[in-house]
């Protein structure tokens, strides 16, 4: 393989991983699906499962040149470029998506939680069309699956929900099952939590800081936000090798009834952007119930598209 042709494919990886962020950053379809569709996910998942901490072991002799070489060779081995070039991709939208969402709920917090619903509300659908309620167990799921996310949607959307470091790690945690899992939106977890919107806040004034950090900034306006980030990255590194391998157990081994309590929860979820567009929708005009009815459409024709050219994926 020549040179161009080495960057040409890691430019492409990188697109790639800028489609998974962009879906990761909105509550509806899963960046899981995204790599499904381009044809990434096999080897994302092949690439997750063989990263092995013992490659560490060559960093205290780094400035040996023999070191250097067995470390890349591992690395390689690991397929650890492609994981930092989609890496690199998904970060880049979601930071982007996150700059944009913290502008959109500001300006227009009612029609942005329409979208959500909407959004969410498809998935749902779409999800419902791989399961079956129809024994007295899944039932039962469908039932704990919604009321367990009434009522935490509720308590997120009055603010009963902390949003201290430890926290956000845990939603870190539990987000990052959905953002590597078909069919499942990370984000839509961090909706359920409460910690969406603070984190598409935080993210966006750390990366401001940063920039202004570049030009003369305060180191002090990084710190802050930058702790909130940081925590939620480690949370989704234990996520990454825990919770999403607890969950695709589940897929695999309980599918009907795993989908079941997910189409629940996102059912239950609903709660949260529909309280959100009524307390910032105060004048409910034709014009502005149009209006919320249209975004909402918008989000969810843009889910069942995806899911159209998603048909033949089974979601296990």
């Amino acid at each position: 393989m020549s040179g161009r042709e080495s960057v040409r494919e890691w430019v492409v990886v990188y697109l790639k991983g800028v489609f998974m962020g962009a879906a990761d950053a909105v509550p509806g379809v899963s960046g899981g699906t995204i790599a499904l569709i381009t044809g990434i996910y096999e080897r994302l998942i092949a690439a997750i499962t063989a990263l092995d901490p013992s490659a560490l072991r060559y960093l205290p002799r780094i400035h040996r040149r023999t070191e250097r070489a067995e470390l890349r060779a591992v690395l390689v081995e690991m397929d650890v470029p492609f994981l930092f070039a989609l890496g690199t991709g998904i970060a880049t939208a979601i930071v982007s998506v996150a700059h944009v969402v913290d502008i959109a709920r500001k300006t227009y917090p009612g029609p942005t939680f329409a979208f959500f619903f909407g959004l969410i509300a498809a998935s749902a659908i779409v999800l419902y069309g791989h399961v079956k309620i129809d024994t007295p167990r899944r039932l039962a799921v469908a039932i704990s699956g919604f009321v367990i996310a009434f009522v935490i949607s509720g308590a997120s959307a009055s603010g009963g929900l902390p949003n201290s470091p430890l926290f956000v790690l845990i939603g870190g945690a539990i987000a990052i099952a959905g953002m590597i899992l078909p069919g499942i939106s990370g984000a839509f977890f961090l909706l359920l939590l409460g910690q969406y919107t603070y984190l598409t806040g935080v993210l966006s004034d750390f990366t401001e800081a940063l920039v202004g950090l570049a030009t003369g900034g305060s180191l002090a306006a990084v710190i802050e936000p930058g702790i909130v980030v940081g925590a939620f990255g480690v949370g989704a590194l234990i996520g990454l090798f825990s919770i999403a391998y607890a969950i695709r157990w589940a897929l695999a081994t309980y599918r009907e009834a795993t989908l079941t309590f997910l189409v629940s929860l996102m059912v239950g979820a609903l709660r949260l952007p529909a309280i959100k567009v009524l307390e910032n929708t105060p004048d409910v005009s034709p014009i502005a119930a149009t209006t919320l009815v249209l975004v909402a459409t918008i989000g969810g024709a843009l889910v069942l598209l995806v899911d159209r050219y998603t048909a033949d994926i089974e979601f296990s």
